[in-house]
Order: structure tokens, then sequence, then C-alpha cells
């Protein structure tokens, strides 16, 4: 088939695609009032979030705990082979586990323990993400 040289293939160009996909038609532009549904964060429209005093993690969706990750870690480095860190987080068993059995472990797992609540990667008792 030949078109002539500055003539728009067979379709055209502009607006959306057939099937109605593509930007809507005001635009994309602010956010509406309140924040974008479903994004959470502590402040939405201007109040607090009750549930959330710390905020919400970005990842996970869930509120901070009140427990701080860094207290957390240091304590479990420090007092590990007593199981001060994981009482702090709330994680009762581990941490009579911890006093029990450091002995067997030589001090490592305590200190990996801690290692790993710095980096966040351990929760607290309700399963919260530790803040910073």
């Amino acid at each position: 088939m030949n078109y002539p040289p500055n003539a728009p293939p067979p379709g055209g160009y502009g607006g959306p695609p057939p099937g109605g996909y593509g930007p809507p038609p005001g635009g994309y532009g602010p956010p509406p009032p309140g924040g974008v549904p479903g994004m959470g964060g502590p402040m939405m429209g201007g109040a607090m979030q009750p549930h959330a005093p710390y905020g919400i993690d970005p990842i996970t969706g869930m509120p901070f705990s009140d427990k701080s990750k860094m207290v957390a870690g240091l304590l479990q480095i420090f007092l590990g082979s007593f199981g001060v860190g994981r009482f702090y987080t709330g994680h009762i068993g581990l941490g009579v586990a911890q006093l029990l059995l450091s002995w067997l472990t030589c001090g490592v797992w305590p200190l990996v323990d801690g290692i790993m609540m710095l980096m966040g990667k351990v929760t607290d008792a309700q399963g919260r993400p530790l803040r910073d």
C-alpha cells in the first residue's frame, strides 16, 4: 500500500490508542485532597493516624513499632547472652532461649541476632517493624 508521503498512518497519531488506554482526559495533575487512596503514611489529610504514631513502613504498609531497632540491636549485641534485646522487643520465649543456650553457641547467636536487628530484619512481638 502506498500512502502519501506526509500523511499519518491509518488510525492517526493523536489521542489515546484504540481501546481507551492512555492518560486520563484531564491529565495527571496533583493528588486528590487527603492523599492518594491506599498509600497510607503517618500524615493523611493533616491529621495523625492514631494507629500509627511512629509512621507506616512504606514497603509492608505496617505501622512502625514503638521499639527502636538501634536500642534493640545494641542491647542484643552487648547483653545478648542474657536475651536482653529479645526481652526488649517482646519476644520473651526467644529471650529465655538465648539466656539458656548462649553458652552452646559461644555468643554467636546473640551477635548475629543483634546485627539482624540493626539491619531492620527483626519485628517486635506484634509483628510490626522496628522504627529507626
